[in-house]
């Protein structure tokens, strides 16, 4: 397994993880390089940091979903990553405190049962969306997860409730900061669109 991806996924997860991690916590593409120069950044050790005092059921959720929901089309751009981590820092140790055992392990049965078709619902709606490709990863996450998030497990919303402040803190700042202004026009539209 790419370490890279493997740090890069742990701290999207510890920002939370619920129906949204499905969509949140996929593979990159192992030619993604700048991973490594990522995980020298403070909030990304920081997350780290956090993650290994995470319970088991956690732990496992941070390291399984990538490898369950591998897409082969879906792709997360590097500058959503880079907003996400950078997001991370602003969790409270009460939304922190959102994953448990019990929590995560329900994330993690919900995972098990549903990876095949929310890999085939990423996949499919990217192939869908039209370029650039920062429109084809936020139509593609939203769609996805506005479809599976209703059925994930109660004992989730928690947990759904602190990616979903990951993901609006991230949208807000790329909305303004993203080079491309269609790119920047996408992420605004999907900032609060879940």
């Amino acid at each position: 397994m790419n370490t890279s991806r493997s740090l890069k996924r742990s701290a999207l997860a510890v920002a939370g993880a619920a129906g949204v991690l499905a969509v949140a916590v996929t593979v990159i593409p192992q030619e993604d390089t700048s991973a490594a120069q990522s995980v020298k950044s403070p909030p990304l050790l920081a997350a780290l940091t956090q993650a290994a005092s995470l319970p088991f059921a956690c732990k496992e959720a941070i390291f399984k979903t990538g490898d369950q929901f591998a897409t082969t089309r879906y792709a997360i751009p590097d500058e959503f990553w880079n907003a996400a981590v950078a997001a991370l820092g602003s969790l409270t140790e009460t939304e922190r405190a959102e994953l448990t055992q019990p929590a995560c392990a329900a994330w993690n049965s919900w995972a098990t049962a549903n990876s095949s078709a929310v890999t085939g619902e990423l996949d499919n709606r990217y192939r869908n969306a039209a370029l650039p490709v920062c429109n084809k990863f936020t139509v593609a996450t939203v769609g996805t997860v506005k479809k599976f998030s209703p059925n994930t497990p109660a004992a989730t919303r928690g947990l759904e409730k602190v990616v979903k402040k990951v993901w609006i803190e991230a949208m807000t700042k790329l909305s303004t900061t993203a080079s491309d202004a269609t790119c920047r026009t996408s992420y605004s539209t999907a900032k609060t669109a879940w």
